[in-house]
C-alpha cells in the first residue's frame, strides 16, 4: 500500500512537473541561465520548474523532494548541487517571476501594498543564533507586528499585488524597518496609478511626493482622531483584503514562515521561489484552463 502511494506520488511530481517546464519554456527560450564550465544534465530551467514544482506541492523540505522525484530526475542531479546551484539561480527566477506578472499586470491601474512578519526564530534564541548573520547589512534583528501584536526576530516581506491577486512587487527588509519606507522603492517601480494602503503607510509628506513625482495616488483609511475624519470608502476596504488572502495562502500552502535556510541568501531564494510558485498557478488557471486564478489549491495537469 505504501509503496502504491509513494509511485502515485512520484508520478503526480513528474506530470506537474512536466507542465510548469512546459509554461516556463513558453515564456523565455533560455534555458542555461549561469556560466558553467561543464555543460550539466540538468538545464537550469529544469531545476527551476523542479523547485516550484516542489514549492506547489508543498514539498518544502529537500530532503523530501528528493525521496520523491523519480529516477530520471535524481540521476541529473545530487541535492547538495541542487541547493547551491539554486540559490546561484536566484536572478532567474525573479526574472521569471517579472514575466509572468506583465502577462497579468500590463493595463492594471489599481494595487494593493501590505506587509508581513517572516519569524527566523524565537525571540529566545535571537542572540545565541547564527541564521542569516554573515553580513549586517542582511542580518536579522527584533521587530514589532502591529496587527498581530507580537515582537519577534527576523524579517519583513512588503509587497505590492494588483486587485485580482498577482505580485506585482517585493522586498525583504529588517524586522525593524517601518512599512512606510517601502513606499520609497514603489515610487521607482510604478507611474500613474492607485495604491491602496492601510493605516502603517499613512503619511501626507509620502503622499504628496508620490503624487508629485510619479502622478501615484497613496489611499490609505483616516484615523479616527485626525481632523475632518472620513471613513473609507467601502470598495477600496474590501479591495485591500486581496493581498491579505494572498499572505494566508502563502502561509497555508506554500508554508512561508517555516524556515531551513542557514544564509540570508538562501532564505531570500526560499521566499522568492514560493512567490514565483504561486504567480505560475495563477498563469495557468488563467492562460490554459480559463478558470478563477486565486484556486490554487487544484490541479493543474
Amino acid at each position: 500500500m505504501f509503496e502504491y502511494q509513494a509511485i502515485r506520488y512520484m508520478n503526480n511530481f513528474k506530470a506537474n512537473y512536466n507542465k510548469i517546464l512546459e509554461v516556463l519554456k513558453s515564456i523565455t527560450e533560455k534555458e542555461q541561465f549561469l556560466n558553467q564550465k561543464r555543460k550539466p544534465k540538468l538545464k537550469d530551467i529544469e531545476l527551476i520548474a523542479m523547485n516550484l514544482t516542489a514549492e506547489y506541492m508543498s514539498i518544502d523540505s529537500e530532503c523530501q523532494l528528493f525521496r520523491e522525484i523519480s529516477i530520471d530526475l535524481k540521476n541529473k542531479i545530487e541535492r547538495s548541487v541542487y541547493n547551491r546551484r539554486k540559490r546561484k539561480l536566484f536572478f532567474a527566477i525573479e526574472f521569471i517571476r517579472n514575466e509572468l506578472s506583465n502577462k497579468f499586470n500590463e493595463f492594471e491601474n489599481y494595487f494593493v501594498v501590505d506587509s508581513m512578519p517572516l519569524e527566523v526564530v524565537k525571540l529566545a534564541r535571537s542572540s545565541s543564533s547564527k541564521i542569516c548573520k554573515e553580513e549586517f547589512y542582511s542580518s536579522p534583528n527584533r521587530g514589532f507586528c502591529a496587527s498581530q501584536n507580537m515582537h519577534y526576530y527576523g524579517y519583513k516581506i512588503h509587497a505590492v499585488c494588483s486587485i485580482e491577486g498577482v505580485f506585482k512587487s517585493f522586498d525583504i527588509s529588517k524586522a525593524s524597518v517601518h512599512d512606510i519606507h517601502y513606499l520609497k522603492d514603489i515610487k521607482n517601480q510604478f507611474n500613474d496609478c492607485v495604491i491602496l494602503g492601510d493605516k502603517g503607510y499613512l503619511s501626507a509628506d509620502y503622499q504628496l511626493d508620490l503624487f508629485e513625482s510619479n502622478q501615484i495616488k497613496l489611499e490609505v483609511p483616516m484615523r479616527k482622531n485626525q481632523h475632518n475624519y472620513k471613513k473609507q470608502a467601502y470598495i477600496f476596504r474590501k479591495k485591500r483584503k486581496r493581498i491579505e488572502t494572498l499572505f494566508s495562502q502563502l502561509c497555508d500552502q506554500f508554508m512561508i514562515r517555516r524556515n531551513y535556510a542557514k544564509s540570508f541568501q538562501g532564505f531570500k531564494t526560499r521566499i522568492l521561489s514560493k512567490l514565483t510558485s504561486l504567480t505560475i498557478i495563477q498563469f495557468i488557471n488563467k492562460f490554459v484552463f480559463d478558470r478563477n486564478i486565486n484556486n490554487l489549491k487544484i490541479n493543474i495537469v
